[in-house]
């Protein structure tokens, strides 16, 4: 059903028809469909959406609409529905709402509740700590299987995952069993002996990408979050790492074309804020292109001797800021997925040396022959072939070490990327080029 058909249903009052409709959709599809139609046609919907499936719906939703539901419902609604939604969902939410609804919100919420919800959001942002939840399946090892099964049954409906269970003792994480080793194990197994001991776990204030990055690695489905003193005190799970990858690759496609990272979508973002976050950039980089013009200035002798020197100004600038960007696009992937490491420098620097070497030949030789042909100048031809070889050279070294640099010190290495390295490139082209021609050419400047 599309959504004018939708609307009319609503405005028929056939709730009856609508809600059915809304039931047949997952959860996913139903919050996207909600989010097309208008504020209040949105919050009419919602509820009509079952009180099982309104949690769920509703953490899909964008922070916006969000928003606008808080404010729309009852006190009565507000409650049923942060029962019903899960630890995390609910600090997700609260980072995004206004301080007059995240008052109302809390308000609302229990004690024990309202007490663990203060203290996840005072863990760093982008830390382990600030996407985990406290709703996770504990075990005694001294439980059977039996045992742990009936425990799993009685608490399982309010907890985010029982795919994997924690074995503690005194807090303490000592161990972890599966659901698919308790469904196939004896009624009378001690859990003693099905647990895994070999335990990979993160701290509460690891990194949130180190996390997404030990999720991708090891192919976990939650992952337990210690405290200092090694106390199991929540877990990420499997769709929350997938935020954050998200989120991490939104950062890095931003900062790669010089901006400034944006939570909000692009219609969302006013014309405002989207020019305030390029802008930054943008006069850095306008500001450092004025470096290549100074330089061209003052070989001003070489390009009035040999005036044709000037037409392939801008195929060396494109062809270094091309090279430069192709090495460094591949370092930053690698250093994402932890390939490449600050130790191995010198070994990235002698295989893109390597890459230099074969690339530049073919495009110097290429570019020599096809300018001697055209122009029947050997000198000319020599120059830029000379002046490729080296430009290559340069920008595929410059193009793998900022970025290893960057985040040897702590800098997200994408901004090491395109824009910067391109400008960084041009300069040092026209350096090389002009400082060969004036050699060939034996001009003086």
């Amino acid at each position: 059903m599309n959504k004018e058909e939708f609307i009319q249903l609503l405005q028929d009052k056939k709730y009856k028809t609508a809600q059915n409709i809304l039931s047949e959709m997952n959860d996913m599809d139903t919050a996207a469909f909600l989010e097309e139609l208008d504020a209040k046609e949105c919050a009419l919907a919602f509820r009509l959406i079952s009180k099982e499936k309104a949690a769920n719906v509703f953490s899909c939703m964008s922070s916006k609409m969000q928003t606008y539901l808080v404010d729309m419902f009852s006190e009565t609604e507000l409650k049923e529905l942060l029962d019903d939604l899960y630890m995390d969902d609910t600090v997700d939410m609260l980072e995004d709402l206004p301080a007059n609804l995240v008052t109302r919100i809390l308000k609302n919420l229990d004690s024990n509740k309202r007490s663990t919800i203060n203290k996840l959001l005072k863990y760093p942002e982008d830390s382990a700590g600030s996407i985990m939840t406290t709703e996770y399946v504990t075990l005694k090892k001294t439980m059977t299987v039996k045992q742990a099964m009936n425990h799993i049954k009685d608490i399982g409906i309010h907890k985010e995952t029982i795919y994997t269970c924690y074995v503690t003792e005194s807090k303490k994480l000592i161990g972890i069993v599966t659901a698919k080793s308790l469904m196939t194990s004896d009624d009378d197994e001690n859990i003693t002996n099905l647990m895994n001991t070999n335990i990979i776990s993160v701290h509460t204030h690891t990194d949130q990408e180190q996390v997404a990055h030990l999720f991708r690695k090891y192919d976990l489905i939650a992952m337990p979050v210690l405290d200092s003193d090694g106390c199991l005190v929540g877990i990420v799970t499997f769709d929350d790492a997938m935020d954050v990858m998200v989120d991490e690759t939104n950062e890095d496609i931003s900062r790669m074309a010089a901006m400034e990272p944006n939570e909000k979508t692009y219609f969302e973002t006013t014309v405002w804020q989207q020019a305030k976050h390029r802008i930054l950039w943008l006069l850095v980089l306008m500001f450092s292109a004025t470096i290549t013009g100074s330089i061209i200035t003052r070989y001003e002798n070489a390009f009035s001797a040999v005036p044709l020197l000037v037409s392939f100004i801008p195929m060396l600038m494109d062809t270094g800021g091309n090279c430069g960007s192709q090495s460094s696009t591949l370092i930053i992937r690698g250093l994402a997925l932890g390939e490449i490491h600050f130790k191995e420098i010198f070994k990235v620097m002698f295989k893109e040396f390597r890459i230099s070497l074969v690339v530049g030949f073919i495009l110097a030789a290429a570019n020599g022959l096809r300018i001697f042909i055209q122009y029947q100048n050997f000198n000319i031809a020599i120059v830029v072939a000379l002046s490729l070889m080296v430009v290559v050279i340069v920008a595929k070294l410059i193009g793998c070490i900022l970025p290893l640099f960057a985040n040897k010190i702590g800098v997200d290495p994408a901004i090491m990327a395109s824009p910067l390295i391109t400008t960084i490139v041009d300069t040092c082209s026209i350096l090389v080029y002009f400082n060969i021609a004036v050699h060939v050419f034996n001009i003086v400047v």
